[in-house]
């Protein structure tokens, strides 16, 4: 008989060691971590100890995603709650990236909205946005993280602290804020009650000097989320 027809038999008998339970306390095997034979027992106690091992690593790491996710969501009731509270048209979308900067400690935040009504046309958020902004910010089904290859968007945000602390220092700024912003998340906002052809109307863009900290293999779930509650809130300065 070969290795498989023996594990095949005794697969298809578990009586068997029962009806020879002296030969458990005899067959010797191999210690994996190099000491001497071990019996049956002691290796079946050992992998029972390694599978244990395993799962309250797995668990630690699952409880630490938990706690990470609450605090995400704690931080993303406050700055919902904040939102909803500005009542001032103008100052909105100062609110919104404030906040992400404030409560999300994102190092930079920023966004721009087109096609505004009358009233907000000479806002600073409503400056013009070139066509290419435009035609990407409508193509994003999801939100972009990953690094700054030089996006238009990542000159709408204010250079990071050590930035501006090299510019007082030397005297003349750093030459671009792509420097400064090493990764990026991008949201399209969209209108909510507009057809999906037609509902593009801004973008909302976060940055960070540190290159991980948006990442094409993150999780996007609260990014999304912030996307929909900023758009829905924006949309009120588009004509209605």
């Amino acid at each position: 008989m070969n290795d498989r027809e023996v594990a095949e038999y005794l697969l298809a008998n578990p009586e068997f060691f029962a009806e020879h339970a002296e030969m458990l306390a005899t067959i010797r095997l191999a210690n994996p971590h190099g000491k001497a034979a071990v019996s049956l027992q002691e290796r079946q106690m050992e992998m029972l100890r390694d599978k244990n091992k395993h799962l309250e690593r797995r668990l630690a790491e699952l409880l630490r995603y938990g706690h990470e996710n609450d605090s995400i969501a704690s931080k993303f009731n406050r700055w919902t709650i904040r939102v909803m509270a500005e009542r001032d048209p103008y100052a909105l979308p100062r609110t919104i990236a404030t906040g992400l900067r404030e409560i999300f400690d994102v190092p930079q935040a920023a966004l721009r909205v087109w096609d505004v009504a009358e009233p907000y046309a000479q806002a600073d958020f409503a400056r013009h946005v070139g066509e290419e902004v435009r035609i990407f910010a409508a193509s994003l089904t999801t939100p972009y993280c990953g690094a700054n290859t030089g996006f238009e968007a990542a000159q709408w945000l204010t250079p990071a602290v050590g930035a501006v602390a090299d510019e007082s220092a030397s005297g003349h700024a750093t030459s671009e804020s792509a420097h400064v912003t090493e990764s990026i998340a991008l949201l399209a906002l969209r209108d909510p009650e507009a057809n999906e052809e037609a509902s593009t109307f801004g973008l909302l863009v976060m940055g960070s000097a540190d290159a991980r900290r948006f990442h094409d293999g993150m999780a996007t779930d609260f990014l999304t989320q912030i996307g929909a509650l900023a758009s829905a809130a924006l949309s009120r300065l588009l004509p209605r």
